[in-house]
C-alpha cells in the first residue's frame, strides 16, 4: 500500500486542462499569464478512469496550473469527463488557491458547462477563507457554505457568515467579498432570501499612539 501512495499518476489530460482553466482564476488558457500556463495532475494509484462511462475517481489528487492549486483525498466526475454538462466532487481536505486567496473545506463541488466552469460551492464546519491583502493585512472569513464565481472573481459566504480584515469584522447571513477589489460588496436579495436580514459590524477602536489593531501586517497565510 506505501508503495502504491509513492507511486504517484501524472499526467496532463487535454480534456481536464480545458476545464480546468475556468477554475483556477481564468477563463481562458489565452487570459493566463505565467510561462508555463499547463495544468498538471497528480494522483495516486489507483486512478479509476472509466472512458466508456464518463466517470473518474482519483485519490490524494492535486491539480496545479501557474500558481493555482487543487487538492483533496478524493474526487470523483460525473455526467462526462469532457467538461461539457459534468460535475466534480472534491472531498477530505479540500483546499483551494486561486487568485490570491484560499478555500478550505471538507467539500467542494464545481460544475462545468461548455468546458467552463459555472460554479463552485464549498462546504464545510465551517469552509473558510484566507487572503493577504495588498496592505500587509490578511482578509479571513467562513460560513457553512462559501460559493466561489470565478467570473467576478467574487466568494459568497452563507449561513453564519463571518469576515474579518484582522481588525474589523461583520457578521451576517449571507456576505459577498470581491477578491480582486478586496472589499465587502452590497447584497443582491433573491426570491429565496429574507429582505429584512441584518449585518453585524465590529470596527476596533484605536489605541493610545492613534493606531488601529490591524495596523501591523498579519503573517502569511497558509496555502
Amino acid at each position: 500500500m506505501a508503495r502504491s501512495r509513492q507511486n504517484s499518476l501524472r499526467a496532463s489530460i487535454a480534456l481536464a486542462a480545458c476545464g480546468f482553466l475556468g477554475l483556477l482564476g481564468h477563463a481562458q488558457a489565452a487570459q493566463t499569464t505565467c510561462a508555463k500556463p499547463e495544468i498538471q495532475i497528480e494522483a495516486d494509484q489507483p486512478a479509476d478512469i472509466d472512458i466508456r462511462n464518463n466517470t473518474a475517481h482519483l485519490r490524494n489528487v492535486v491539480i496545479t496550473q501557474c500558481d493555482n492549486r487543487i487538492q483533496a483525498n478524493e474526487a470523483r466526475v460525473t455526467g462526462g469527463i469532457e467538461f461539457k454538462n459534468d460535475k466534480w466532487t472534491f472531498s477530505g481536505d479540500v483546499r483551494i488557491k486561486a487568485e490570491g486567496g484560499s478555500l478550505s473545506s471538507e467539500k467542494a463541488v464545481v460544475s462545468f458547462r461548455n468546458k467552463l466552469i459555472s460554479e463552485a460551492t464549498i462546504t464545510g464546519e465551517p469552509a473558510e477563507f484566507v487572503q493577504q491583502r495588498d496592505d500587509g493585512t490578511t482578509s479571513r472569513g467562513h460560513a457553512k457554505t462559501i460559493d466561489y464565481e470565478t467570473s467576478r472573481g467574487t466568494v459568497t459566504f452563507r449561513k453564519d457568515a463571518w469576515l474579518s480584515d484582522g481588525c474589523n469584522e461583520i457578521k451576517g447571513d449571507t456576505l459577498t467579498y470581491n477578491i480582486r477589489a478586496q472589499r465587502v460588496e452590497g447584497q443582491k436579495t433573491s426570491a429565496t432570501q429574507s429582505p429584512t436580514g441584518r449585518i453585524t459590524i465590529t470596527i476596533q477602536p484605536k489605541d493610545s499612539e492613534g493606531q488601529k489593531p490591524c495596523a501591523k501586517p498579519a503573517a502569511d497565510p497558509k496555502p
